[in-house]
């Protein structure tokens, strides 16, 4: 049974293969913040069985943190191999983005929605968030709003100066993770 507080999503139990639907989020309740859990777990069954990847992505609102976190983490590992199937959710991606203040939510949509085939408007909003973005206070969220902007860069040439300058500054004068980022996304981008 699903803990009140995810009731919103609660689905029938409709069996896909050996694993209930309603499971999959399950699988990342409970255990330590600072662990992933069964993140790896999870993602694995969803790239064997993209049926599960629309339960998979409601985690992601869900009113358990942990499994917020989680399912952004076990989300963006699949959609690193299966792409396709982030693109239905790139509105309310993006709305998510704007509106969460958690560091493991944000590192995640920082690197996935400019993954996303996005309008000019939509790319417009993702900079505009991942600039936001890179005066949180995590080093890893500023780290992957830096690789984002730069991976915006692919479709929208335009901003790539831009993109290049703030790179330069953080190279300079960011965190240790971000000088280091900087110096490999500068490096791929000077070459473009």
């Amino acid at each position: 049974m699903q803990p009140a507080s995810d009731r919103r999503f609660a689905k029938p139990a409709v069996s896909f293969g050996s694993i209930p639907r309603q499971n999959i989020l399950a699988l990342l309740e409970g255990g330590d913040r600072r662990s992933v859990g069964r993140s790896n777990e999870v993602a694995a069954i969803v790239s064997g069985n993209e049926a599960l990847f629309p339960e998979l992505i409601k985690g992601c609102w869900s009113e358990d943190r942990l499994v917020r976190m989680r399912a952004a983490d076990a989300t963006e590992k699949v959609v690193r191999k299966i792409p396709d199937l982030l693109q239905p959710y790139r509105k309310e991606l993006l709305r998510l983005m704007a509106e969460t203040n958690e560091p493991e939510l944000r590192w995640h949509l920082a690197v996935m929605v400019p993954r996303l085939p996005l309008n000019s408007k939509e790319r417009q909003l993702a900079i505009s968030l991942l600039s936001r973005y890179l005066e949180d206070r995590s080093s890893i969220v500023k780290t992957f709003a830096l690789q984002g902007l730069a991976d915006l860069t692919a479709d929208d040439i335009t901003i790539r100066p831009a993109v290049i300058e703030i790179l330069r500054q953080a190279s300079r004068s960011g965190t240790p993770a971000m000088k280091a980022r900087s110096r490999k996304l500068l490096n791929r981008l000077e070459r473009v």
